[in-house]
């Protein structure tokens, strides 16, 4: 089955405005977006705004903002934390109230500038397997490195005996809260700062909508990611996001969803991790009670048996894990 034709099936297509059919296709450069965005907040006013169906065609710059260049770049002489995860929009979606959701189809991640396109690195106090602000130790903290990697989509370059597959996917994305400010670093009930894996082309994401014209961001790309991101630091890259759009009236739900060919997954953040796990599996089992005839206590005992967890990051303020179950468990 092809991306075209598994869309066709999605609910995307069953229940949005636009059905799945791809509308206006827009740009939104650098230079269109302007000063970037570092919080997810009502505030901002949108940079673009779009009617249900279009498609956004994005340019974004990589988590630190472009400025390690070289191997021998400091992050901690060039790196201005908080200003870290640059965000472009807000994009509004026309006719988008609070309880819709914004259903958004991933069909593009492409490596955009010059090469070596990829940075990760470590940085003090932060990470998986070190001290940090939260997690206080005397330990000195580990040397400050800088990787830089060609990538393309034959792959992400890591030595001459090492190459690892490109798997692009959109580390940081979401809608505004209701009223908060919430920093692009932090993972929450709105998406943003996820580092999931899954949120990859051919994937769709669905997220509720808390303010007027839902309010899209998006930003923060990986050329590829272990699960757990665990030295804090994917291979970031900046990149074209190629984004088709949807608005679904009158559905709504505490976390984010997602939706592949295969699977369904909701998406939980918190810590401890253990319970992001229970917000996502919570979330997935009340999904399967809503909407595909389980009931809740079934799905329940289905998902011990079937359901799959996905780490997407341990080292951000809160972790994040997705839940999923095969759709072929889920036919009725």
């Amino acid at each position: 089955m092809s991306s075209e034709d598994w869309l066709k099936s999605s609910i995307m297509a069953a229940r949005g405005v636009a059905k799945g059919a791809t509308g206006t296709t827009h740009s939104l450069t650098i230079e269109q977006q302007g000063p970037f965005h570092y919080v997810y907040g009502p505030y901002a006013k949108p940079t673009l705004s779009i009617e249900p169906g279009s498609v956004v065609v994005v340019e974004t710059e990589d988590a630190f903002g472009g400025v390690i260049t070289s191997e021998t770049d400091s992050p901690t002489a060039k790196l201005n934390f908080p200003y870290l995860n640059p965000q472009c929009g807000p994009i509004a979606v026309k006719g988008a109230k609070k309880g819709d959701c914004l259903a958004i189809y991933i069909r593009d991640v492409e490596t955009r500038g010059e090469q070596p396109a990829g940075t990760t690195c470590i940085m003090p106090e932060f990470g998986g397997l070190v001290g940090t602000a939260a997690t206080a130790l005397l330990n000195p903290p580990l040397p400050e490195r800088v990787k830089k990697l060609h990538v393309d989509r034959n792959g992400v370059k890591w030595s001459d005996k090492i190459t690892l597959p490109y798997e692009p996917f959109i580390g940081t994305i979401g809608v505004s809260p209701e009223i908060e400010a919430i920093s692009s670093l932090q993972p929450d009930y709105h998406g943003g700062n996820m580092d999931l894996p899954d949120v990859a082309p051919g994937a769709v994401i669905y997220f509720p909508v808390h303010t007027d014209g839902g309010m899209l961001y998006v930003g923060d790309c990986h050329a590829t990611q272990g699960d757990g991101e665990l030295s804090g630091v994917a291979l970031e890259q900046r990149a074209t996001v190629t984004l088709q759009v949807d608005l679904i009236k009158d559905w709504s739900f505490a976390w984010p969803r997602l939706e592949t060919k295969d699977f369904i997954m909701t998406i939980g953040s918190a810590r401890p991790l253990e319970d992001a796990a229970r917000i996502a599996y919570r979330e997935l089992t009340r999904w399967m009670a809503a909407d595909y005839g389980f009931d809740e206590i079934d799905a329940y005992m289905l998902l011990s048996q079937a359901g799959r967890i996905r780490l997407g990051n341990m080292v951000d303020p809160k972790y994040t894990m997705g839940a999923s179950i095969l759709k072929k468990y889920l036919a009725t």
